[in-house]
């Protein structure tokens, strides 16, 4: 059993962090903090605690908790998709295993095909959403021809969703699946079609520009007001302070924009490829499984 990180090691951690993207930005507000204590230094009236009353705290703090709420809900609908996904391909390959009947030894190699198709939908959906071609992922799971056949297609999931209603269509007219079992599998795999809708709905409907740019604006005018505001009464703490203020308000942010396209290879992205690897041993358990039943 893997044991959990300390809550020291967690907190210091700099991977899977936003501090490479935030610390930059917050050194530069550190810095102008410095400059405007040099300013005052030499008497020039930088002081302006008026410049609190510009950007309310609430405000921006309101402000950024909206983004963040907007952006876990796209991260959370993603994993819950992709949950749906796991659930929906354990119970179809069970009862694709179980209720089709093997009337010949060609009908047991045609099942196991059909039931490998179910990962390499999942690990097909996931290059789809990363806009990556097919590679060497999906061959395990397909037959030479499929696999060809996949790299020539606009979306690869959607084509394996037809290969599997085929194999069911073709099995009910074989009468080797009776027409009850035949709709229960059909609405089983609609869900899966339907988890490609949600991915790609989260995936093509990105945060407003509008709102991304207005944000940044108002941290980027409360961050540079910051030391006007400060400088009378922190004098040469000025630059730290502001640091550490802007970097808690920018990785805040930082957060948000990770974490609303969840569907790529970032630390803070979901981890598509240990789910996939899930389905794929899911599937070689089921399989090695029917294939002992009859065993004492």
């Amino acid at each position: 059993m893997k044991k959990k990180d300390g809550w020291f090691h967690i907190a210091l951690r700099w991977k899977g962090s936003v501090l490479p993207e935030v610390l930059p930005r917050s050194l530069m507000c550190g810095l102008f903090g410095i400059f405007i204590y040099i300013l005052y230094l030499y008497q020039v009236k930088v002081s302006l605690p008026v410049l609190g009353v510009i950007i309310p705290n609430i405000v921006l703090g309101l402000l950024l908790v909206f983004r963040t709420n907007t952006a876990y809900e796209r991260f959370w609908e993603g994993r819950k998709a992709w949950g749906i996904l796991v659930n929906t391909s354990r119970n179809l390959s069970r009862q694709i295993i179980v209720a089709i009947v093997e009337k010949e030894p060609s009908d047991r190699l045609a099942k196991i095909a059909a039931v490998k198709l179910l990962p390499a939908f999942a690990i097909a959906l996931k290059l789809h959403l990363r806009a990556e071609p097919i590679n060497a992922e999906l061959e395990a799971n397909l037959s030479v021809k499929q696999f060809e056949h996949l790299k020539t297609m606009h979306h690869p999931p959607l084509e394996i969703a037809f290969w599997i209603s085929s194999y069911l269509q073709d099995q009910s007219i074989q009468e080797k699946l009776d027409r009850y079992q035949l709709n229960d599998m059909i609405q089983l795999l609609h869900q899966m079609v339907d988890v490609i809708g949600i991915c790609e709905r989260i995936l093509r409907t990105p945060i407003p520009l509008a709102y991304s740019i207005h944000l940044k604006q108002l941290l980027m005018i409360y961050s540079l007001s910051l030391p006007f505001q400060m400088v009378d009464q922190l004098q040469w703490m000025t630059g730290p302070i502001v640091a550490l203020i802007s970097f808690t308000l920018l990785g805040i942010e930082e957060i948000g924009i990770q974490i609303e396209d969840p569907f790529g290879h970032d630390a803070n992205d979901l981890p598509l490829d240990n789910i996939c690897n899930t389905m794929m041993r899911n599937i070689e358990d089921l399989l090695m499984v029917s294939c002992n039943k009859f065993d004492p």
